[in-house]
């Protein structure tokens, strides 16, 4: 019993880390130093934007991260951060001229047409403490001046905040570099929900297990996770509180029960159920636990996903012959078929914005994962390489993590929303499947 509650109190404190806002993270203050840089860091957000991240045909916008000073891992970190959005080019070291102990001056920075340098400086103690500078290479001044401090142990979390802080500072928009993705691991024929950062560091599990586990999906709050599990060779939909570590059975109907994802509100979600061997659609409510029919019908009606507004709801039925994905209104009226191409399409899912929908065709034996409007439209393939399924979307729905098998093991990849960066994250040889994103 001590060692359980011991293993909970460090799942507990890294979900606390995870969750939790800027200035109330895990012992991370974010603060800064000067109240007049603090204002004149919001007025930069509000009056300047760097790239526009909307823009259509985008260039990368040069930038430099300097080393920081008895820093380079955090450095590092945060770069990669950067890179991986596909928006910046940092400069290589060897083309600054300027080093990073010394003071920042415009003329070394204005012939290599970077936009922006980032400064920074680390003080190892009891904690971590790190410095930063952000200079507009432009206007010749410093419009960020922060100061973070955390356990040491939190090291790659405070490089993922000041990766957040640049990219606001450069889009205007909120980064997604502390986010989780949830997924199922295997290790030794074990499989259990596990959670890591974006970049497949800090991969820690949940004590959740079961023969199988599929699609942990997170609430809109990031306050609990739905997944399915079959257990004793029983299919149940379950919840997972992250605040309390407690898990309930949510699905009170017989049969194979499979998990879809919640509604906005947070109180109901969506789930497949095959009740007197039919194969139907129903929400159900978190608190009551009941359930109602939402699509029945006499063919196989499965893997529903609510729109990120619960005004509709794709699923994937074969009432046409073969598996296509179609949507429906919130009430389960108002049916229309998006696919129409392939006899395979499953697996929808909607971006955050409601503006595209992921899924998977299976084109000569092997899966693909596509997107397209939510109308049916500008149907576009991302993956040609290996078998690629379960797309789910990043919160900002400018990247996908999937699955693919590419490299002979099921592993967690990334993408760009138009199919660019695709990486590798878990280890190779590691089983990992079921990504589901957090939210910010």
């Amino acid at each position: 019993m001590k060692k359980n509650r011991s293993r909970k109190s460090e799942v507990r404190e890294k979900i606390t880390e995870t969750r939790s806002q800027p200035k109330q993270n895990l012992r991370l203050s974010v603060f800064c130093v000067l109240c007049s840089v603090f204002c004149l860091l919001y007025s930069v957000h509000a009056e300047k934007v760097y790239i526009d991240i909307t823009s259509p045909g985008i260039k990368k916008l040069p930038i430099a991260v300097q080393n920081f000073t008895d820093g380079k891992e955090i450095s590092d970190i945060v770069k990669d951060d950067l890179t991986f959005t596909g928006l910046f080019e940092c400069i290589e070291d060897a083309a600054q001229i300027e080093s990073p102990e010394q003071p920042f001056n415009i003329n070394n920075w204005k012939g290599l047409g970077v936009e922006l340098v980032a400064k920074g400086k680390v003080k190892k103690d009891k904690d971590l403490i790190v410095t930063v500078f952000i200079y507009d290479v432009s206007e010749g001044r410093e419009i960020m001046r922060k100061e973070y401090t955390a356990a040491a142990e939190l090291l790659r979390s405070v490089s993922h905040s000041i990766a957040n802080d640049i990219y606001k500072i450069l889009t205007g928009h909120q980064g997604i570099f502390k986010t989780k993705i949830a997924f199922v691991g295997e290790n030794g024929g074990k499989k259990e929900i596990q959670l890591m950062d974006l970049d497949g560091h800090r991969m820690y599990s949940l004590g959740i297990t079961g023969g199988i586990l599929l699609t942990p999906r997170w609430s809109t709050d990031g306050a609990k996770l739905l997944y399915s599990a079959e257990r004793t060779r029983i299919w149940a939909v379950y919840l997972f509180d992250l605040n309390t570590l407690k898990e309930k059975n949510a699905s009170m109907l017989k049969g194979l029960n499979i998990s879809g994802n919640f509604f906005p509100n947070n109180k109901e979600f969506v789930f497949t159920a095959s009740k007197n061997g039919k194969s139907n659609i129903y929400i159900s409510d978190i608190v009551s636990m009941k359930s109602r029919e939402l699509i029945s019908s006499p063919w196989i009606d499965i893997s529903p996903s609510v729109s990120p507004d619960g005004n509709h709801v794709l699923f994937v039925s074969n009432r046409s012959g073969s598996p296509q994905i179609y949507i429906a209104d919130k009430d389960g009226e108002g049916i229309k078929r998006l696919t129409f191409d392939g006899s395979y399409n499953t697996s929808p899912v909607w971006s955050p914005k409601g503006d595209r929908i992921a899924f998977v065709r299976m084109i000569g034996g092997k899966n693909q994962i596509f997107i397209m409007k939510p109308d049916g439209r500008d149907i576009t393939q991302l993956t040609n390489r290996g078998s690629n399924e379960e797309p789910s979307f990043s919160p900002d729905g400018r990247y996908i993590a999937f699955t693919s098998d590419r490299n002979g093991t099921k592993g967690i990849y990334l993408m760009r929303l138009n199919g660019e960066g695709q990486t590798l994250i878990t280890p190779k040889g590691f089983k990992a499947t079921s990504p589901g994103w957090s939210p910010l």
